[in-house]
């Protein structure tokens, strides 16, 4: 029998800390985790919200696409494509879908909301990735 459940995005971000000075080292030192909740769990990883500004760290989905929602704020998605950079602007209220097992990685956001469904495993780089 699956659980149902109904969760308000208003309440969960209410719930946050706002993360003014996000850094890629974050990921690695759990400092940017107070601005970062799970919704839920879904499939084979997670509908997650975060409230930042900032930079974050390399990252890809090895088994599944990864959907952006963009919900106040904007960001620049940075893919790595075939060894080269491909910068995406991203304003609130528009989505992306990241390809499984592309790197990206989020810079220049502005007091960026974001709710992403998030497939696991997720692995993370501080250093641009050398496999794409």
């Amino acid at each position: 029998m699956s659980k149902l459940a109904k969760k308000s995005i208003e309440t969960a971000f209410s719930g946050l800390e706002y993360l003014p000075n996000r850094t890629p080292e974050m990921a690695f030192s759990g400092g940017a985790s107070k601005a970062f909740l799970e919704l839920s769990q879904y499939r084979d990883g997670a509908i997650y919200v975060g409230h930042y500004s900032g930079n974050s760290e390399w990252e890809r989905h090895s088994v599944g696409d990864e959907i952006v929602m963009a919900l106040e704020g904007t960001t620049t998605l940075v893919l790595l494509i075939e060894g080269q950079e491909e910068k995406h602007l991203l304003n609130e209220q528009e989505l992306f879908v990241v390809p499984k097992n592309v790197w990206h990685r989020f810079e220049s956001s502005t007091h960026f909301k974001v709710m992403t469904v998030t497939p696991q495993p997720t692995d993370h780089s501080l250093e641009r990735p050398t496999d794409s």
